[in-house]
């Protein structure tokens, strides 16, 4: 599933390419019912908040899209006087504009709300930590009251938003906590440091687009998990020796998702 870094880097792209100008939509596989609501209208901006993507139509009405496990964006140029590319594959959405347009697959979500429903979108939220709003005094109050594994926690999406499975996997082993360590166990100087360094590691997915976590002196050694993919400390990687200690890492399923720890590095 997309992390929150992913969402952010779309909605920038949309603000770029599409706002400011009338957009067509469409729904070319004709589950999308509600595009008819916005089609034509001008697309006044694009906001993300952890795994939700918004976009803020005139006249009030809001694009309200959840990637889920499978939902995608593709990107495409248009060009004068081209016919438009024939929808490949199941397209939710498809938006055209001037210069570019996007097909939007398999979403779990892609609705119309009013203003208000996408409040109530954003109040069942925790913060996300890529908005310049992002308050770490809301996760704390909930994490430090907690008995349920801060590894759960924070996949938590009313907790703290946009944190998916590598991350946390990532942040935990960068803290050395182990991810079945009760919330309430979790040192308040534990969480100030690991807040400010999830902040600035998703800071620096957002700038390149990849989720980078290992340590330059780190970086080395066995490769990704996945080609393509930078290196991890612990996700994916179950069975090999920790990049620090040599210890073999670990994996179970954790409230429903795998979850990757050093039981030497983590405690």
């Amino acid at each position: 599933m997309p992390e929150g870094h992913t969402l952010h880097r779309l909605a920038r792209l949309h603000q770029r390419r599409f706002a400011g100008r009338a957009v067509a939509v469409s729904s070319p596989q004709g589950r999308f019912a509600d595009a008819a609501a916005v089609n034509g209208r001008v697309l006044r901006r694009a906001s993300a908040w952890g795994k939700h993507l918004f976009h803020h139509y005139d006249g009030g009405r809001i694009v309200h899209v959840h990637l889920g496990l499978y939902g995608a964006f593709t990107e495409w140029e248009r060009h004068d006087g081209e016919v438009l590319p024939e929808p490949v594959g199941q397209v939710r959405m498809r938006m055209v504009g001037t210069e570019y347009g996007t097909d939007l697959r398999g979403p779990t979500v892609c609705e119309v709300l009013d203003a208000a429903e996408v409040d109530a979108v954003v109040a069942r939220l925790g913060p996300d930590p890529l908005r310049a709003d992002a308050d770490a005094a809301w996760p704390w109050s909930r994490i430090s009251k907690s008995r349920r594994p801060i590894g759960a926690l924070l996949m938590d999406q009313t907790v703290i938003a946009g944190v998916g499975n590598v991350y946390r996997n990532e942040l935990l082993f960068r803290h050395g906590i182990d991810p079945y360590r009760p919330g309430q166990k979790v040192t308040d100087a534990e969480f100030a440091a690991a807040w400010a360094d999830l902040l600035a590691l998703m800071k620096v997915g957002l700038r390149r687009g990849k989720i980078i976590v290992v340590r330059p002196e780190h970086d080395n050694g066995a490769p990704s998990y996945a080609p393509g993919r930078p290196r991890t400390y612990v996700y994916r990687r179950a069975g090999d020796p920790c990049r620090v200690c040599g210890e073999i890492i670990r994996t179970a399923v954790l409230e429903g998702r795998n979850v990757f720890w050093c039981p030497n590095c983590q405690t």
